[in-house]
């Protein structure tokens, strides 16, 4: 028995001939796998015929884990696990420290059913920023939504950026992505994350689908904010409503946690002032929240980039800054 392939617009296995002795392919289509098919003796067959779901698929299970610490020498690696379809990487150049850990999805995207999980903590004086090889694809679900969770922890002292590329949402696309943070006090952290609907490119209108974006950020232990942004199949003909995303079809949350926020709000205020995009910024129970919608990613991808340029240079060398994956 061979289970269809979750990714392939076509699955093939080899099936030996009983007259001949040899082996020959079966095909069958990705139409079939959406359809929880799987080929036994030749023959395809319906494990859900009447209710096709994405549990009848094959699905990944990933998870990354980073720790870094501050030394003499600079921030270096303490612990790193990782459990395929995710890969971790630390691109520098000769015996330079350690300053950005990129994360490789190796399934190309996320489908219904899909666990992802990643953790980085950040050690007394570590630096360190994490991002993405690309955009993460959540592709199109029967049921099932694809679940992301990221955890993050700065001691005090430490220095973290989180800062990935966009998620992509296809038409019918599930995600519920959970973003946990733990701060102490002492500690500056900056952690983004962005959403867009549909593939522009291919003139993609998002109109079914679930996405649920949840933060929960905690201070020595005690939650000091929390936010959701819940959309549903009933909801998304009605984004387009100036009171919703108007016709915004890129957002993102990020948030800053440091010290002297009350100054640096300000400064942020003029940041976003500055950009060509639908953006502000607050203070909530000590944190500094900034939000950007734009109508296309490559905009809010343009706005991002300045926004941390601008924040960079005013707060000087550190892991606050643009990827270097971002250009690659």
């Amino acid at each position: 028995m061979s289970s269809c392939l979750r990714d392939a617009d076509w699955s093939a296995r080899l099936e030996r001939n009983p007259a001949s002795g040899c082996a020959a392919p079966v095909v069958f289509s990705r139409a079939d796998a959406m359809l929880g098919c799987i080929a036994i003796d030749g023959k395809i067959e319906s494990t859900s015929m009447t209710h096709p779901s994405d549990k009848d698929l094959e699905r990944a299970e990933g998870s990354g884990r980073i720790v870094v610490s501050g030394s003499e020498k600079g921030t270096c690696i303490t612990d790193v696990f990782q459990r395929s379809p995710i890969r971790i990487m630390f691109p520098r150049v000769g015996g330079a420290p350690v300053e950005e850990a990129v994360l490789i999805n190796t399934a190309g995207g996320v489908a219904g059913g899909d666990w992802l999980e990643c953790t980085v903590t950040a050690l007394a004086n570590a630096s360190i920023a994490v991002t993405s090889q690309a955009a993460e694809k959540v592709y199109r679900a029967l049921n099932e939504p694809a679940h992301i969770a990221t955890k993050l922890k700065a001691h005090a002292g430490a220095r973290l950026a989180w800062l990935p590329q966009e998620t992509i949402v296809f038409n019918w696309g599930r995600i519920c992505r959970d973003t946990e943070i733990d701060v102490s006090s002492g500690a500056e952290l900056l952690a983004l994350e962005s959403l867009v609907l549909g593939r522009a490119a291919h003139g993609e209108e998002v109109v079914g689908g679930h996405i649920t974006d949840r933060w929960r950020v905690k201070k020595d232990g005690r939650l000091i904010w929390a936010d959701s942004f819940r959309v549903t199949d009933g909801v998304f003909p009605q984004l387009s409503r100036r009171a919703l995303l108007s016709d915004c079809k890129a957002v993102a949350t990020l948030i800053y946690f440091g010290r002297a926020v009350e100054t640096r709000l300000e400064f942020v205020r003029d940041i976003v002032a500055s950009l060509r995009c639908q953006c502000a910024a607050t203070l909530v129970g000590g944190l500094i929240v900034a939000r950007f919608a734009t109508r296309l990613s490559s905009e809010l991808r343009v706005a991002l980039r300045s926004f941390l340029q601008q924040f960079s240079r005013a707060f000087g060398p550190g892991p606050f800054r643009v990827p270097k994956m971002w250009s690659c």
